[in-house]
């Protein structure tokens, strides 16, 4: 299922901005950085840091494995590197394990590096479905939903004035990450990209059957933290937040 999981980078390619992918292990990022900071170098330099950061938990993670496995908020010790901390801190909001939101603290932490020790003024980090996006420009996202007849065919309007985002989907029938529910995807959208991360994982746990939209856009609708979300079963759909829906063409256009 690989090549479907990636295929949705193709909406980026041609968007003005200069795309490079930097992967390890199992973190894969697709980043796009605006045209005039962009360096040939820094792909290097961003790999050097995605190595240093994946050893670093990964080092943690052999000697707490309770974390790596938890479903439930958890706290990391006082030895873990920071990114985890983070995680804890966000699993304790959400209800879930700190694993959901990995993908996101990845994508932010990298981000931040390029941002900061790289002098990028514009740049946007997508780890598996999971968007840290600080965007000069409006942006359309749409959200891929595996075999559902609305997958890459709707999705939000993310105005500029909007960025820094977090913008996040959890499947419960593609792509490998743990679901406890059936939903084609759910997208969430949160100033805090790891916070987006679990929040869309634990309402897509929720999600077993076409009638579990509305009631979980409901609950959606009374989390502050969620600023947009969309949620996919089948041929339905319900959105919801302060961003317009967006219908797109079957060419991806």
């Amino acid at each position: 299922m690989e090549y479907r999981e990636r295929s949705y980078r193709r909406r980026f390619s041609n968007d003005g901005r200069h795309w490079f992918r930097v992967r390890f292990l199992e973190s894969d990022l697709w980043i796009g950085v605006d045209n005039g900071s962009y360096q040939a170098s820094m792909e290097q330099e961003i790999y050097s840091v995605l190595v240093e950061l994946r050893r670093s938990m990964d080092a943690y993670l052999l000697s707490d494995p309770s974390y790596k496995s938890s479903l439930i908020p958890y706290d990391a010790g006082v030895e873990a590197p920071s990114i985890l901390k983070n995680m804890s801190k966000v699993s304790h909001k959400t209800g879930i394990g700190p694993m959901s939101a990995v993908a996101g603290a990845v994508a932010v932490y990298v981000a931040d590096f390029i941002r900061e020790r790289l002098g990028v003024g514009e740049v946007i980090v997508e780890n598996g479905g999971d968007i840290y996006a600080d965007a000069r420009e409006d942006m359309d996202i749409a959200v891929f939903a595996g075999e559902s007849p609305l997958s890459e065919r709707v999705g939000l309007h993310i105005p500029a004035s909007a960025f820094p985002l977090g913008i996040c989907t959890s499947s419960g029938t593609v792509g490998p990450s743990l679901s406890l529910g059936r939903a084609d995807a759910v997208m969430i959208v949160c100033r805090d990209v790891l916070l987006a991360d679990s929040y869309a994982t634990a309402m897509a746990n929720r999600i077993r059957t076409a009638a579990d939209l509305q009631p979980v856009i409901d609950l959606i609708r009374t989390v502050p933290d969620i600023l947009g979300a969309l949620a996919v079963k089948d041929d339905r759909m319900a959105v919801c937040g302060r961003f317009e829906l967006r219908l797109f063409r079957n060419d991806h256009s």
